[in-house]
């Protein structure tokens, strides 16, 4: 399976140190880092874009692994956001690559408009 996930801190961390708003004022990316981090560790192929982490392996590790990244912002942060998108696909694996292979190869069939 791969799940994409988005995780989220909300509030002030619970040890009264100063909210993770990076350098430019704004945003979430230490918290994300701890969790990403966390994903990484559990030793599951793990790839990171702008919106998502998208983690491939069987069920219960996928879960596990998840649930970890959940629980090291829970342990600094009130509340965790949380989205989950899960492709269910049993049998299949190296998923995470052989999509994006697929969709090359399918962009490369599309004939560009003349310009």
């Amino acid at each position: 399976m791969i799940v994409a996930l988005s995780l989220a801190p909300a509030g002030q961390p619970i040890d009264g140190s100063a909210p993770d708003t990076g350098a430019d004022g704004a945003g979430v990316a230490d918290a994300v880092a701890l969790a990403v981090t966390e994903l990484r560790a559990s030793g599951l192929p793990v790839q990171t874009n702008a919106m998502f982490t998208n983690v491939e392996g069987e069920w219960d590790e996928v879960m596990t692994a998840v649930r970890a990244a959940v629980d090291v912002l829970t342990r600094r942060y009130p509340r965790v956001s949380l989205v989950l998108k899960a492709d269910i696909r049993a049998g299949h694996g190296g998923e995470l690559q052989g999509k994006l292979d697929r969709l090359e190869r399918a962009l490369g069939r599309q004939e560009r408009p003349d310009g």
